[in-house]
């Protein structure tokens, strides 16, 4: 078995890392030694997660930047690794989700989802894999979604930015392996976070109903797969048993999931439209 990663002294940034996923892999990471580095929207959040992870013994520090500005972003990053050196490990956590029917959904919610969850996690990316590649050594870690394995009704803002992570992180591990830089992605389902219960507004009927078919995670689940992926170099990590087992039958299964998931749809709909009156009758 592959020994566990010396994160001792090493630079963890966490994009997303206010709370949620972030945050509770930030807090591994620190428990592992490393010293981390916090990069999320809200300033507030932020420096109360960061107090929480120095009250716990981590050293810590932080910068307030919506990561879909992209020289805002890069600049940060610089500033991290100025202070406390270059990073050896990024995972990219910083992520919204809001579902809605796909005729419902303004064109602005479909570009928001791209510009934070794809091209906030390329540009996390693009600004610290020439360092590691110079090195011949780091982990970069995107975390994306099941959604990415599989598509699912309400998602069709949330889902194509997931795939598109999901594809620029398959590309990534073919082209940093050979320079001994680790590259992965995370495939959890519905995790227990402050945006799992933000986007719990927006979630239309159907997709309820299909979400209550798995158990919700809790982000220490997924903070620790991530953890342990890193250690043994995993490329896909999926913090739980269905989680794997859609991405390894997804191609094979897709058909039988999506017609469980229609009639799952179709109960909804019938539940909620109202007889209709015989048009002969008067």
């Amino acid at each position: 078995m592959r020994r566990s990663v010396d994160l001792r002294g090493a630079h963890a940034i966490v994009t997303g890392g206010s709370s949620g996923i972030g945050l509770e892999t930030a807090r591994q990471l620190a428990g592992r030694g490393a010293t981390v580095s916090l990069i999320a929207r809200g300033e507030s959040r932020l420096e109360a997660a960061a107090d929480d992870l120095r009250h716990g013994g981590a050293t810590v520090q932080t910068r307030a930047v919506d990561v879909s500005e992209a020289d805002a972003l890069r600049s940060a990053i610089g500033e991290l690794a100025d202070a406390a050196g270059p990073c050896e490990v990024l995972v990219a956590c910083a992520g919204v989700a809001r579902p809605g029917r796909f005729t419902e959904l303004s064109d602005e919610v479909f570009r928001e989802m791209m510009e934070i969850d794809y091209f906030g996690t390329l540009t996390a990316m693009r600004a610290v894999v020439p360092g590691m590649i110079a090195r011949g050594r780091g982990s970069v870690v995107a975390v994306s979604s099941a959604v990415a394995l599989i598509g699912l009704f309400g998602y069709s803002a949330y889902t194509p930015a997931k795939y598109a992570v999901r594809g620029l992180m398959e590309s990534l591990r073919a082209e940093l392996k050979p320079h001994g830089v680790h590259a992965a992605i995370v495939y959890p389902l519905d995790t227990d976070t402050p945006q799992y219960v933000e986007e719990q507004q927006y979630k239309p009927a159907e997709l309820q109903a299909l979400n209550g078919g798995f158990r919700l995670l809790s982000p220490q689940e997924v903070a620790k797969a991530i953890l342990t992926g890193i250690d043994r170099r995993r490329f896909a990590i999926c913090p739980s048993p269905a989680a794997n087992a859609m991405r390894v039958f997804a191609g094979l299964a897709g058909p039988v999931l999506n017609f469980s998931w229609d009639r799952a749809i179709a109960k909804v709909h019938s539940a909620n439209t109202p007889p209709q009156k015989d048009r002969y009758l008067p």
